[in-house]
């Protein structure tokens, strides 16, 4: 039995339908099973990583391995490998950043908080595998609410360099690493398999609707919390700067996905003809 956390999330839920599909017993984690919609092969169970010990104890019951997601455990980190340990689990799986490398400013906020999350997962005795993806295709679900409005898209560094890595590679890796042999103590990083600017993200998202969405540039300074929907407030500046780093500068690009998994890595544009329901006035 494999457990899941985040089990709704981009990531979780194409792991959780990637397992179900091959037959696999995962249990999935989520705070409401009623909204969950996953597969019928998956066991759904209610997770509250709040909750006392004893609540959490069952969720482990028969497990073997742990797929963690660091949004889904929040504070109570230490409580839920306690139980998963208690529960049986041998193995952790965790989603990472590819933030973590040697010389990055540990005092980046990404940083600082998924390097103490593999730390915890260390000093709880598992055999682990940390994912480090670099930036996710999903990022660009940030400009949904724009695309779906019209077709221009405002926002900063039009020419910052990324390779998105589609989710649905993100979570074949950690179906490989939660299943064969080979992948414990392993640090996989992850991208997708070429550099994407904002402004062609922008362009490829518009080729997939059948629309001419163009980018138009905004100065740092005007950029508003609106813009980034989805990013906390207090992360906002670093995260900006980081996007400033990258334009540009040639991204990381590794050919880990099609390694481990045996199939390239997925396009951006691929991302985006996978996701054209989520920039549509529908959605």
């Amino acid at each position: 039995m494999i457990v899941a956390t985040g089990a709704t999330g981009n990531v979780g839920r194409a792991l959780v339908t990637q397992l179900a599909a091959a037959q696999t017993p995962v249990r999935a984690l989520t705070r409401d099973p009623r909204r969950a919609q996953l597969p019928p092969g998956a066991e759904v169970a209610r997770f509250d990583p709040a909750a006392e010990p004893a609540a959490l104890a069952p969720l482990f019951d028969g497990a073997s391995a742990l797929f963690l997601h660091m949004a889904a455990v929040g504070e109570h980190a230490d409580a839920v490998l306690k139980a998963a340990r208690e529960g049986g689990v041998e193995h952790v799986v965790m989603l990472s950043s590819g933030i973590i490398e040697d010389g990055a400013d540990e005092t980046h906020p990404i940083y600082v908080a998924h390097a103490d999350l593999e730390e915890r997962v260390r000093r709880g005795g598992f055999d682990w595998t940390f994912l480090r993806p670099n930036a996710f295709a999903t990022n660009s679900l940030q400009w949904a609410d724009q695309i779906r409005a019209g077709d221009t898209v405002r926002g900063p560094f039009a020419g910052a360099l990324t390779a998105p890595i589609h989710e649905a590679d993100i979570a074949a890796v950690a179906a490989r690493a939660l299943l064969d042999d080979g992948h414990r103590g392993a640090v996989h990083r992850l991208t997708g398999p070429t550099a994407v600017s904002t402004e062609e993200q922008i362009h490829a998202i518009g080729q997939a609707l059948g629309r001419d969405v163009r980018f138009v540039e905004v100065p740092p300074e005007e950029v508003t919390e609106e813009m980034f929907p989805h990013v906390p407030a207090g992360m906002l500046p670093a995260i900006l700067g980081s996007f400033a780093e990258a334009v540009g500068v040639a991204p990381e690009i590794t050919t880990t996905v099609e390694s481990v998994t045996g199939a390239p890595a997925r396009t951006f544009t691929d991302w985006a003809r996978d996701h054209k329901a989520d920039f549509t006035q529908n959605t």
